[in-house]
């Protein structure tokens, strides 16, 4: 189900001056598009974002799409409707970067395009805005040491390895644990399905019952790790390792059957993104490194820190 602002129109009336007619003149606002990848409450947090930069940005209309399912062709049907209407700029996280680069290609000569969580370089993308997604990995694959010093087996969970972001955090983890005594037995995938991601942590347990490490690499895996493992009765036993701040993900850990996640910022994801596309229709290049990488940084929640940002987000999905 696609979801959208609603599209606002900004008209300036008739004018009159010194009893003598001026014309109606009609001003169009420019579109920016901010297209995600799967539904979650990450995504919220982005929203969030965009609506800050939509009461900035009074000369544009922003639109928030969430495609009704995991999948390139689901993204391109998006962007072409998108681009039948003219948008100025789209910034998007690319499901499949390396089997999408015709259709992103085609929005970039057509509309500024950005990407943003999930990376797309083989295309004409103007820049990318969003985490060093193998930094994030390192920092996981820190706390999965943290939680397993004497070493042990792990699982990891994703819902496609076809993301940028899922491959560049995998490398990321495996960099952490070089040189320890931690064995990742394979990488699980769901294809954004919810349910299926619960299904594989269940497997993984009734296949491995001995496995002494889950890592969910997206923000809805953690939670679907969290109840699987609650619901075998193996909370405390299992340890596990996260992205992202969902609720629940942030409870497990305020729990103590969480050790820690790695969270960006998705809020950023969308302010900047929205502010910085702006800037470049407007004739401001400046916005642009000259890496063409913009680099939000990220953060560890543990047990030490998790009350206090938990309060942050509940604020911001308040909203």
């Amino acid at each position: 189900m696609t979801i959208r602002r609603t599209a606002l129109l900004g008209i300036v009336a008739a004018l009159s001056v010194g009893g003598i007619a001026a014309g109606a003149v009609a001003q169009e606002k420019k579109t920016l598009a901010f297209v995600v990848n799967v539904p979650a409450d990450f995504w919220t947090i982005a929203r969030r974002g965009t609506e800050k930069a939509q009461a900035e940005l009074k000369n544009y209309n922003i639109e928030f799409y969430i495609p009704g399912e995991m999948s390139a062709a689901a993204q391109k049907k998006i962007i072409e409707d998108l681009l039948a209407r003219k948008v100025a700029g789209i910034a998007i996280s690319p499901v499949n970067p390396d089997n999408s680069t015709e259709i992103l290609n085609q929005a970039a000569s057509k509309a500024v395009l950005f990407t943003h969580d999930a990376d797309a370089p083989k295309s004409n993308r103007v820049m990318y805005i969003g985490t060093d997604n193998v930094d994030a990995g390192r920092r996981a694959g820190e706390l999965m040491k943290k939680a397993l010093p004497g070493g042990g087996k792990a699982m990891l969970f994703v819902g496609t390895m076809d993301a940028a972001n899922a491959r560049e955090r995998s490398q990321g983890i495996k960099e952490a644990l070089a040189g320890s005594k931690i064995e990742i037995i394979d990488i699980r995938t769901d294809g954004g399905d919810q349910a299926k991601a619960k299904a594989n942590v269940e497997d993984t347990l009734t296949k491995y019952p001995n496995i002494d490490l889950l890592v969910g690499l997206w923000a809805y895996n953690t939670p679907q790790i969290y109840n699987a493992v609650k619901a075998a009765g193996k909370a405390g036993k299992v340890k596990i390792v996260g992205f992202d701040e969902d609720q629940q993900t942030l409870k497990g850990i305020s729990e103590g059957v969480i050790d820690g996640t790695v969270v960006q910022q998705p809020y950023e994801f969308g302010y900047q993104s929205m502010i910085k596309l702006a800037k470049y229709i407007e004739g401001d290049k400046s916005v642009v490194p000259a890496n063409k990488l913009d680099i939000v940084p990220t953060q560890v929640v543990d047990k030490s820190n998790v009350a206090d940002f938990a309060k942050k987000i509940q604020t911001l999905l308040r909203k």
